[in-house]
């Protein structure tokens, strides 16, 4: 019979109690967590009672499928209980403060998951908990989606070093994670963008710094088979996130250069994926002929965000 892992190793741990922003992690926290989720994702019995006894609250402003699903099925597969808070209306902070929001959680729960329109509301849980926070998506970053998205590349191709990641459309939390993981893991990223859509240049410059330790080179285009010429990944994202509805239709004037289309894809190495963190506005941002390709990994990195999601949890819940 498999022995069930309840506790991991003492020297397999993170070196921050959060999960705020990329930032944070070092090299040997994501290289971690990488090799925790391939364990997990090989064997998952042996992890069924790693969290029994701990509950998780799970903070959402926004609509959500993969993350919401992922926390919640890993909690429960680790012997755990996630509590959803339906925060849409009213947002988090509009009927009691953040801060007392996350002194009553501490005392109830073991973790939090927020997922949330200002970047400011999940520093401010992780200011006020003792407990661990987890940011599932703010205005501004998304780490646990580029951390599944690398996690999936050295799925793919054995490796992550030498590898060139094309990301193409706006330049937003996504473009913004995948930039910073991608420079502390010394893998080359490449954005293209149009005029007025960059991603932040304290991002840029955050990632800029990072890359200069590892040897990531990151290059900004304005031409999109610039940036895609020659790369192992072709990445894109809707062209409106989610609270920019109201901007979709001058948005989809400016972004249409950028679909990925089949002609685009040809620009890129022979052996290049299509990566999208879903989800997707078919013939928008993508053509059908693509995500639905054979090159497309969009469903890989779905299935990823899981173990990815369930290391982190363990990681940081067993602390």
């Amino acid at each position: 019979m498999t022995p069930v892992l309840t506790v991991i190793e003492t020297q397999e741990r993170l070196s921050v109690q959060d999960l705020v922003a990329e930032r944070d992690l070092t090299r040997g926290d994501i290289e971690l967590i990488f090799r925790l989720a391939e364990r997990m994702k090989s064997s998952p019995g042996s992890f069924a009672r790693a969290l029994a006894g701990k509950q998780l609250a799970m903070i959402f402003e926004k609509p959500s499928l993969r993350t919401r699903v992922a926390f919640e099925v890993g909690m429960t597969s680790l012997g755990g209980h996630a509590v959803y808070l339906d925060h849409t209306k009213p947002r988090l902070g509009e009927r009691e403060s953040i801060k007392d929001v996350a002194k009553n959680l501490d005392r109830w729960v073991h973790g939090i998951v927020a997922r949330t329109f200002s970047h400011s509301s999940v520093i401010e849980l992780a200011e006020y908990a003792s407990i661990p926070v987890i940011n599932a998506l703010t205005d501004l970053l998304h780490p646990c989606q580029a951390l599944a998205d690398f996690f999936t590349l050295e799925e793919k191709f054995g490796r992550l070093r030498g590898l060139e990641v094309a990301f193409v459309g706006d330049g937003n939390n996504v473009c913004h994670s995948l930039t910073v993981v991608a420079a502390k893991l010394g893998v080359s990223m490449r954005v293209a963008t149009p005029a007025g859509f960059d991603p932040k240049p304290e991002i840029v410059a955050e990632a800029e710094a990072c890359a200069r330790d590892t040897g990531a080179r990151l290059q900004f285009f304005r031409d999109p088979a610039e940036a895609v010429a020659g790369a192992h990944a072709v990445y894109t994202d809707v062209w409106a996130s989610m609270g920019q509805e109201y901007a979709a239709h001058l948005r989809a004037q400016v972004f249409a250069p950028y679909r990925v289309t089949e002609e685009l894809m040809s620009d890129a190495a022979p052996d290049a994926v299509f990566m999208h963190c879903l989800p997707a506005h078919r013939g928008q941002e993508v053509t059908d002929a693509v995500i639905d390709s054979p090159r497309s990994i969009v469903y890989d990195q779905a299935e990823n965000r899981l173990h990815v999601q369930k290391a982190l949890l363990m990681l940081l819940l067993q602390n």
